[in-house]
């Protein structure tokens, strides 16, 4: 596991170079509060508290990424969520690993796009929890293509939410499961990153970006 704050080094020569650049984080696309789901599996990275027994996911499995340690819950028809470790701790890192078939199968794909070997995911994931708006925004997430990237705004028009950057930035921080579904992919008008909620924030989201590709511009 690397340090906290750190993206694992071993993997570093697998990272195409980038044009970007770290930048301050800015907190209107973070994720707003929102009610209890498996979206809160994926968010809530800060020391893990006790869960009631209503929370505790069906299944659950870790593994091992250049972005650091993964957890993933899910059912034996879809993923619910994916966490990436946040200094040092996963959300549900006090509860034992029960994969199911489905989640061996989200390990595999994982490996494989990291490997640079896989640009589309085939396994389902559940992204009928949250709001309607909410749901609309993880749909059009899940329709940017690898390699390429919408800003804010164009995401909204392609959702039919002209308009509406404020709360497109807060839906796609509310994402459940980044990575499998790429709320990566969005940047600012100008190509700037201006935050991510998962893993340790911009390095994660540089990473990815550089992964697959895309440039963003400080």
């Amino acid at each position: 596991m690397p340090p906290p704050g750190t993206i694992d080094d071993r993997f570093a020569t697998n990272v195409p170079s980038s044009t970007g650049r770290v930048l301050a984080e800015d907190s209107s696309v973070r994720n707003p509060p929102v009610p209890v789901s498996a979206a809160d599996y994926s968010r809530s990275m800060s020391s893990p508290a006790p869960l009631s027994p209503n929370l505790i996911p069906p299944n659950l499995i870790r593994l091992s990424s250049p972005l650091g340690d993964l957890e993933l819950t899910g059912d034996d028809s879809e993923v619910w969520s994916l966490a990436i470790i946040r200094q040092g701790h996963l959300p549900l890192e006090g509860l034992p690993e029960s994969p199911n078939a489905l989640l061996d199968q989200a390990t595999r794909e994982l490996t494989e796009y990291f490997a640079g070997d896989r640009v589309t995911f085939d396994v389902p994931v559940r992204l009928s929890v949250g709001t309607e708006f909410q749901r609309s925004v993880w749909q059009g997430l899940a329709a940017i293509p690898f390699g390429d990237h919408l800003s804010y705004g164009e995401l909204g028009r392609s959702i039919g939410k002209s308009g509406a950057g404020r709360a497109i930035g807060g839906a796609v921080g509310a994402n459940p499961a980044p990575i499998l579904v790429g709320c990566h992919r969005v940047l600012a008008s100008n190509g700037r990153i201006t935050g991510f909620s998962a893993g340790e924030g911009i390095p994660t989201k540089q990473w990815l970006l550089r992964h697959e590709g895309i440039e963003y511009v400080g």
